[in-house]
């Protein structure tokens, strides 16, 4: 055993994990990389994901110190001794004071942040101060985990270098190193990860939330008259039954005799199979007469299956009950792990909107209800790729379409954007002067250009501070345009783009673009009121109406 010992050290070589400690250039470059990921981002952020944000930017600054370290080495540019140590020293001594002083500047970066958004400006200077040491501990972690890589990288090299000549040896080790660490963290880590989402997202997905009930009447889905078990609609499905808006509550709106909305929903344990859950929702639509309403909306849900009540309901108060929605699960899961690891939410929305445009397109034209398609989030994204033909695509196939938050990767939407007419900011695009298309984030922006019809086919909400509307693989090496003056109201004017580091800032955003009031980040509270009301509104509805429902929703909660 101990030949075999001596054996494997002789092969393996004096390689480990900590084989030199770090170089100037990479502490340099992490202490530089962790001071930028302090300045300001599209959203205020609490002080443990500035410090994770901080310890990502610090590891990347350490491997670009390293290279940069390793090619001055390669060109025999070796500083003597004495100008190292000073240079150690000064480096020491900056960073000590920028750690110092970083966090009282962030402080005061951010309050401007917090202000644009509406949130109050008081920050805790203790925790605020644990930015960087939380920073570093991150770092070091991330640092210590590419080690090993490398190591084992070395290890594999010298092992092949036994057997073949030593540049295959090099690229062979190299990509077998690369396909068992890809296979160690899909196989591993990202299943065992994925599997406890899966099992904690069905465990959620098995509650009821409190003061929703199973529903009596019969133009609900779960009712005894359904087709589909209450038990099956799961957590979100259950709530968006539950949560109908009854006709009394409709009637003190209007005024008048209003009607019982319909709603139907069709769980993930309902049917097996997409196909099945979207045949099945066009039977409960037949089943509760949903055909023979004023109005019928197919609403994608998000990965959870959640829909947005403040989009929901509105349909219902403005049409006095004579409506019909309709949504289905897809996934379980929130919408970005539903989108890293199931990518449903095209497939979902197309089955969906096909099979209720068959249906639908076989009533008489004379009596078919308007048909509106309306979609949040990643359900904004399951929402266009029902239109393989684009826009045009659309607005053929609806009567109206509503989307909000869209993600960056929408094709419609990146059309669009990058379309719009000259001079106009994408992040209040102008498309074509406004005649179909209209992007707003306050009341005012649905008024501001005129159509010839006064209605507008497609709105598209967006904040100026959505993440999820902003974020994108562009931004680690190029500026995005909406920084450019003029910016949107809500974004910090102390923001402004730091190659690879905004990239990751804009990415913990995401984690908080819930946390903040409607309005801004990812939060569109009443707004799709408006919208509707711009969009499909009955010929007897006013902008008043549209003022008190709005004032309505607002005391309603709606999160995801």
């Amino acid at each position: 055993m101990a030949r075999g010992a001596g054996w494997l050290r002789l092969s393996l070589g004096p390689d480990r994990v900590i084989r030199r400690w770090p170089s100037l250039g990479s502490v340099a470059g992490a202490v530089l990389c962790c001071c930028m990921s302090m300045t300001p981002s599209l959203l205020p952020r609490p002080w443990v994901l500035h410090a994770v944000i901080g310890g990502i930017s610090a590891a990347i600054g350490y491997a670009i110190g390293a290279l940069v370290g390793a090619a001055l080495r390669r060109a025999r540019v070796r500083p003597g001794p004495r100008v190292m140590r000073t240079a150690w020293i000064a480096l020491l001594v900056v960073a000590g004071l920028l750690f110092v002083s970083m966090p009282m500047v962030s402080a005061d970066w951010e309050r401007p942040a917090r202000r644009v958004v509406g949130l109050g400006t008081r920050i805790d200077w203790l925790t605020w101060s644990l930015i960087p040491v939380a920073a570093i501990v991150v770092c070091v972690v991330i640092v210590l985990a590419a080690r090993v890589v490398r190591l084992a990288t070395r290890i594999v090299i010298r092992l092949l270098d036994r057997v073949v000549p030593r540049p295959a040896a090099y690229i062979t080790g190299s990509i077998l190193t690369v396909l068992l660490l890809a296979a160690a963290v899909q196989g591993l880590l990202f299943n065992v990860l994925l599997g406890v989402a899966e099992r904690a997202a069905s465990l959620a997905n098995t509650r009821t939330s409190p003061g929703i009930t199973q529903p009596n009447s019969p133009l609900l889905s779960g009712s005894s008259a359904s087709l589909t078990r209450w038990q099956t609609l799961g957590a979100q499905g259950r709530d968006f039954i539950g949560k109908t808006t009854t006709p009394t509550r409709l009637t003190a709106f209007s005024g008048h005799p209003a009607r019982q909305p319909i709603r139907v929903y069709v769980g993930l344990d309902t049917a097996r199979s997409l196909t099945e859950r979207a045949k099945l929702a066009v039977a409960e639509l037949e089943r509760t007469g949903a055909f023979d309403r004023k109005v019928l909306a197919v609403m994608t849900s998000t990965g959870s299956g959640w829909v947005d009540e403040r989009a929901a309901a509105p349909l219902e108060y403005m049409y006095a009950g004579d409506s019909a929605l309709v949504a289905l699960q897809y996934s379980y899961l929130p919408s970005w792990i539903s989108l890293l690891t199931e990518n449903k939410a095209a497939a979902a929305g197309r089955a969906l909107f096909d099979a209720v445009h068959a249906r639908w397109a076989e009533q008489p034209a004379a009596h078919r209800p308007k048909l509106l398609v309306f979609g949040e989030s990643l359900g904004s994204y399951g929402t266009e790729l029902a239109f393989p033909g684009g826009l045009q695509d659309l607005t053929a196939h609806t009567d109206g379409a509503l989307l909000a938050g869209p993600p960056s990767f929408n094709p419609i939407w990146q059309h669009l954007t990058q379309a719009r007419d000259p001079g106009s900011p994408v992040w209040r695009p102008l498309y074509r002067q406004g005649r179909t298309v209209r992007f707003a984030q306050t009341a005012p922006d649905l008024r501001a250009v005129p159509s010839p019809d006064g209605r507008p086919h497609v709105v598209y909400l967006q904040n100026g501070s959505d993440p999820i509307v902003w974020w994108h693989p562009r931004l680690l090496v190029q500026r995005p345009q909406w920084l450019r003056a003029p910016r949107a109201a809500d974004v910090s004017p102390e923001l402004d783009w730091l190659p690879l580091v905004t990239f990751w800032q804009l990415a913990g955003d995401l984690a908080v673009g819930n946390s903040v009031p409607a309005g801004h980040g990812h939060q569109y509270g009443s707004m799709p009121a408006a919208a509707w009301a711009a969009i499909a509104a009955p010929d007897s509805w006013t902008d008043a109406d549209t003022t008190r429902l709005r004032n309505l929703l607002d005391h309603t909660a709606s999160t995801p």
